[in-house]
């Protein structure tokens, strides 16, 4: 398994990590695509290794409940990659601004930088709720 973790490039594991995201689970995702060691930096710190993307899936989830995501785009050049999207939520919260950059290397993410901000839903939003 190490030879094909090698050999998977940064578009290989881009895609994976984007498909897991919308089919998979965190699990999944770690187990596949992310290195033990990862560092991942968001505006509230760094969180590290596969128990800190856990905590952050936690977190979208529970301030995003039932989202519906949206990849507005995926970009990727030597080891560097960008995904840029949006979502809506169940509660109406949504986003419209997020944005992970991620550093891939050795067939696995090894660094990551989240942003994004949740609005609150409409009030129209709220009373349909």
């Amino acid at each position: 398994m190490a030879d094909e973790l090698t050999a998977r490039g940064t578009g290989k594991v881009f895609d994976e990590h984007v498909q897991q995201g919308a089919h998979g689970t965190v699990d999944e995702d770690l187990e596949r695509n992310y290195a033990s060691d990862v560092v991942v930096l968001t505006g509230a710190g760094a969180h590290r290794g596969h128990e800190g993307v856990r905590e952050l899936a936690e977190l979208l989830r529970g301030q995003l409940p039932q989202a519906e995501f949206t990849y507005t785009a995926r970009v990727f050049a030597g080891e560097v990659a960008l995904l840029e999207w949006t979502a809506q939520a169940a509660n109406g919260g949504r986003v419209e601004d997020g944005a992970d950059s991620f550093l891939i290397r050795n067939g696995r993410i090894q660094a990551q930088t989240i942003h994004y901000t949740v609005l609150p839903g409409s009030r129209q939003d709220k009373d349909r709720n």
